[in-house]
């Protein structure tokens, strides 16, 4: 049995996607990230104290990246064996991983966390992300996904991030809809079944509730990094 330790975030549903995509067997242990990820037992788990965490036999795997690609290599799914597809995956993965994430949490750092006090600096944000945005839509010019006509782990790292253009108010102005490949991948993603399982697991906490786990745990506003 697989053990998954996350929370209902972009970067904790990519692997419940994948382990629905892959039909592995789970279970899914939530952390309220209000706190609870600076448990001693969670700590144990993952020094740097955040989600997802992944308990594969005994063996923990951290960073959302490299359990997609653990996952995908103990499966043989989703990650091509063909090595210029694999290089192409692991290349958009990286992608996801070094840019898209990175830039869109900060949009909504400043956005929604910190109520847009800093306006500048939001608008910062929401230019770069567009801008990844229009990168992404680039990519798949002539092809269905990421990485070529197959789906891999590289779209399911970015499919809940670009599934916040629909969800949260903040994101909403973002131009997904301007760019027609990548809201036809988006659709493309969406529309799969173990996707839509992996969104739904583990359901966020009450949104009030939810909220204030991401303002608790965001460096220079929340409480959880106080300097001592």
């Amino acid at each position: 049995m697989l053990n998954l330790y996350t929370d209902a975030t972009p970067n904790g549903l990519k692997i419940s996607i994948a382990l629905e995509e892959m039909g592995l067997e789970y279970a899914t242990h939530q952390v309220f990230l209000g706190g609870e990820q600076q448990t001693p037992d969670f700590t144990s788990l993952n020094p740097n104290q955040k989600i997802p965490v992944l308990v594969d036999d005994g063996q923990v795997v951290t960073e959302s990246g490299a359990i997609l690609i653990h996952l995908a290599e103990k499966t043989g799914k989703f990650l091509p064996s063909d090595p210029k597809q694999r290089t192409a995956t692991i290349e958009a993965l990286m992608f996801q991983m070094a840019s898209v994430g990175p830039m869109f949490g900060q949009y909504l750092v400043f956005a929604a966390a910190w109520g847009n006090k800093f306006p500048d600096v939001t608008g910062r944000y929401f230019t770069e992300v567009s801008r990844l945005m229009g990168v992404l839509n680039t990519r798949l010019e002539g092809q269905d996904y990421l990485a070529g006509d197959e789906f891999t782990i590289a779209d399911m790292a970015v499919a809940p991030w670009i599934r916040l253009c629909g969800l949260h108010p903040a994101c909403s102005d973002l131009p997904l809809a301007a760019n027609a490949n990548l809201n036809n991948w988006w659709d493309r993603v969406a529309a799969r079944p173990a996707v839509q399982r992996g969104f739904d697991n583990p359901a966020p906490f009450a949104p009030e509730k939810q909220f204030q786990g991401f303002v608790d745990a965001v460096v220079g506003l929340g409480g959880l990094h106080k300097a001592a």
